[in-house]
């Protein structure tokens, strides 16, 4: 059974968040469940999850069996899915007159805007414009075999899909954060996606941004139903049909990863996410109520996952005060809280060592090393989406205005994936491009490869190029 570490004493807070001590036995179970936490999952379902898959499809579906029927819906009868699973699922009346939202709106959006709103956009628009054309890939052409050229180039995608969410709040940076890498790479066309709510489709900010930088084509529409329409396209919508696309990128809840799982391979993908997450590792140096102002941020996701790793005590006891101070002033109170108790943990770890391999461990999306130096411990980081270093450096920066992007690998997929970034909006071809000396350079060795693997019609088309074919026919 695993002994909790008392940091704090309980009767100094009432936020009740999982606490941990590897010293004890036990502790490695209790971050293996933690870590199962953070992975998207196609079977868990909520109470009122399973009401609603009753009320819409008339039996008990989990969540990967419901998102297989609306995409296999929406991928065989278009337009009419769409609309009956907005219905359904929004609870929004739409039509194929309303489910792009038309020019005028965008433009009066903009229009209405907030002036001091509108120059934030585009001094964002500049950081992130800056980092991502500085690290695109860029052609390479590398010399072969006597006057031969090899080369690799890289091309943009011509149409990418953004998912913007709207539920409990409104991202106009995640518009930001998606659509200027996918420009900066050369993509022309871009749709967004974002529910048929107040924080989505209808969303003021998120329409003027989305006019600010170019963007025309906005659809109200979220959930698996918009994922679907982007991977399969929509015909019968007035103003023309909505064309599939080559990619789908951008954050989304539970069904919006399951979707995006699904239709990989019709379209590509950034990744499937979960849940959001930071690992902050601090020490004595870490100041209380900055680690605790982390963590209650990332918390206000719901879900959000949050996690302190230290190997000095005193530090998790006064972080421990400011999460119960900080949590009960913030506005979204209830909901950081409730994420803290369901996905939080401040873990006391026995040095800087074991701090860096559970970190490695977690391979969180956000790692912020708040600790004394930080350029030290990062040498030892191996998977994070994004690392954040020193004081002064927190999370909610490269959420904003840093300039990579704030979509990141969740779920432990840091082990393996990276973020978002303008790279992701190219794809590439090699070109070769041989002389007859730069053939007769390599002819042996291709032929003899050809021979070994007994694919005979492959040395054939190699030998019939030789300057001696004519006179030596049986080389293949």
């Amino acid at each position: 059974m695993l002994t909790l570490i008392v940091v704090g004493g309980a009767l100094l807070m009432a936020l009740k968040i999982l606490q941990i001590d590897t010293r004890q036995a036990g502790s490695q179970a209790a971050i293996t469940a933690l870590r199962a936490k953070l992975a998207p999952s196609g079977d868990v379902v909520s109470e009122a999850g399973r009401r609603k898959t009753i009320e819409v499809f008339g039996e008990p579906l989990t969540p990967t069996q419901v998102i297989e029927r609306i995409c296999a819906d929406v991928r065989t009868q278009g337009l009419e899915a769409v609309l009956h699973y907005s219905a359904k699922l929004d609870g929004k009346q739409l039509s194929a007159e309303t489910l792009r939202v038309p020019a005028d709106d965008l433009a009066a959006a903009h229009a209405a805007a907030d002036r001091e709103f509108l120059e934030t956009i585009r001094r964002i628009r500049e950081n992130i414009l800056r980092f991502q054309t500085a690290i695109l890939h860029r052609d390479v052409e590398v010399a072969g075999p006597r006057g031969s050229r090899l080369s690799q180039r890289y091309l943009p995608l011509e149409r990418v899909g953004i998912c913007v969410p709207g539920g409990a709040a409104a991202y106009p940076s995640t518009v930001l954060m998606t659509a200027v890498p996918a420009q900066a790479a050369g993509v022309e066309q871009i749709a967004v996606v974002s529910p048929p709510t107040p924080n989505g489709a209808y969303n003021r900010d998120v329409l003027a941004t989305c006019h600010e930088l170019g963007i025309r084509e906005v659809y109200r529409m979220g959930g698996a139903q918009a994922v679907a329409a982007l991977a399969f396209g929509v015909e019968g919508l007035a103003g023309g049909p909505l064309v599939k696309v080559d990619k789908i990128v951008g954050p989304g809840n539970q069904f919006v990863a399951l979707a995006k799982k699904l239709v990989f391979g019709d379209v590509d993908i950034d990744s499937i996410a979960g849940p959001s997450e930071v690992v902050v590792i601090a020490d004595e140096t870490t100041r209380p109520d900055f680690a605790a102002a982390d963590l209650i941020a990332q918390a206000e996701h719901a879900p959000g996952s949050s996690v302190l790793i230290s190997w000095h005590e005193p530090t998790l006891k006064a972080v421990v005060g400011e999460l119960d101070k900080q949590s009960a002033a913030v506005e979204r109170a209830e909901v950081a809280r409730q994420s803290l108790e369901a996905f939080g943990a401040l873990i006391l770890v026995k040095n800087r060592t074991e701090a860096a391999e559970l970190a490695n461990t977690l391979a969180t999306e956000h790692l912020h090393i708040a600790c004394a130096e930080p350029e030290e411990m990062l040498s030892k980081i191996r998977n994070a989406g994004a690392v954040f270093l020193g004081q002064y450096s927190p999370v909610a920066l490269g959420d904003y205005v840093a300039g990579p992007s704030h979509v990141l690998p969740t779920g432990a997929t840091a082990r393996f994936a990276s973020g978002l970034s303008s790279n992701d909006f190219l794809r590439s071809n090699s070109v070769i491009q041989f002389t007859q000396e730069g053939l007769e350079a390599v002819a042996k060795d291709a032929l003899h490869m050809a021979a070994r693997e007994g694919l005979t019609a492959h040395g054939a088309s190699v030998a019939i190029r030789r300057k001696d074919f004519a006179s030596t026919p049986g080389d293949a």
